[in-house]
């Protein structure tokens, strides 16, 4: 081997060297990620689950909506009096639900506003019915008067790249983004009031309609917690990009320590 071959394969490991030690120290970095998300997503699943099964508070008054956070405040179960207007709903299309366990194929959620005794909309989902109810005309149509209405905060689903967007004259939509669709409807326009409808919308448990739905439910949040398997296959890796780099490195350094056996062998 000359001189200048030699050198070239000297900087051709150092460069291998430099590629191997990166991505290990990637792979390494993502499995601790993994495991600092699990920890993260133990603390959300326990808070979520000690929101939905608290007791309902009153609902916050108006001004305190602002302050009001989907990090804080999502799930939390609420108690208010508010008018359902009969006339008034948005359709938004689904294809089942990870919060609902009674809830399952294609169908649609019922959303309609909530006037509040002392002003102020807020929107109010008030649950799942199948394609075939999909008719006002065929269920039962809100309560009529101030009910006292039980559910859980929730904030606006942003659509997707791929959502489709609402169509008005089927009264259909695709995501639960309920300010704009609450914008394209009107709902509060009507109340004078900056910023009548508030930021969330509600859940609601109950009161439950009698026959023909929409069906309301408790939320029961069931987030994946698959973190510790993520970690586990990028440590992994990591071995096993060690185990070759080891072998390759034995490799080369036996196969300088005789340089002719192979020769040899061929011979």
């Amino acid at each position: 081997m000359t001189a200048q071959a030699g050198t070239v394969r000297r900087r051709g490991s150092v460069w291998a060297g430099v590629i191997v030690l990166a991505a290990f120290a990637v792979l390494v970095s993502l499995g601790t990620w993994q495991l600092e998300r699990k920890a993260w997503k133990q603390g959300l699943i326990a808070t979520l689950e000690q929101r939905v099964n608290t007791d309902p508070v009153p609902l916050p008054a108006a001004g305190q909506w602002p302050r009001l956070t989907p990090t804080d405040d999502e799930y939390r179960r609420v108690r208010f009096t508010a008018t359902l207007d009969p006339t008034q709903e948005a359709l938004v299309y689904t294809a089942g639900s990870a919060l609902r366990k009674d809830v399952s194929g294609v169908g649609y959620w019922v959303l309609s506003p909530a006037r509040l005794p002392g002003g102020g909309i807020v929107v109010v989902n008030r649950g799942f019915v199948p394609e075939s109810g999909k008719d006002s005309k065929a269920r039962a149509a809100p309560l009529p008067g101030p009910i006292e209405i039980v559910g859980a905060l929730r904030w606006p689903e942003p659509p997707g790249l791929f959502t489709p967007a609402g169509d008005l004259g089927r009264n259909t939509w695709y995501a639960r983004d309920h300010v704009p669709i609450a914008a394209v409807k009107g709902w509060g326009q009507d109340s004078g009031q900056a910023g009548s409808v508030a930021p969330f919308y509600v859940e609601q448990e109950s009161p439950v309609p009698a026959g023909g739905g929409p069906k309301p439910g408790r939320l029961v949040p069931q987030l994946p917690d698959n973190h510790l398997q993520y970690a586990v296959t990028w440590y992994g890796l990591a071995l096993m990009l060690v185990g070759v780099a080891g072998a390759f490195v034995l490799s080369r350094r036996r196969a300088a320590a005789h340089p002719d056996a192979g020769r040899g062998a061929a011979n």
